[in-house]
């Protein structure tokens, strides 16, 4: 299965979390690791519910049972597998 970044998914597109890494500069390990806390674990059902103003940020998301709201850096360092 090709793999994406939760970012690039379209709204409602569900998905299973392969795994968290830096996506770019501005991620570093204390952002990687609160995803890692949040829930966002290999395995676990994710998906982008609906983004702010213009199609930016923040992206809702749902992990699991649970709503966050997250930044796009955030988003791009969280790799994704699409059914």
């Amino acid at each position: 299965m090709p793999s994406h970044r939760l970012s690039d998914l379209p709204n409602g597109r569900l998905a299973t979390v392969q795994g968290v890494n830096a996506a770019s500069g501005e991620a570093d390990a204390q952002m990687l690791h609160r995803l890692a806390e949040l829930g966002f674990l290999p395995g676990e059902p994710v998906r982008v519910l609906r983004r702010g103003p213009g199609g930016r940020e923040p992206l809702a998301v749902q992990i699991g049972e649970t709503l966050f709201a997250l930044r796009r850096v955030e988003a791009e360092c969280v790799e994704v597998s699409v059914p």
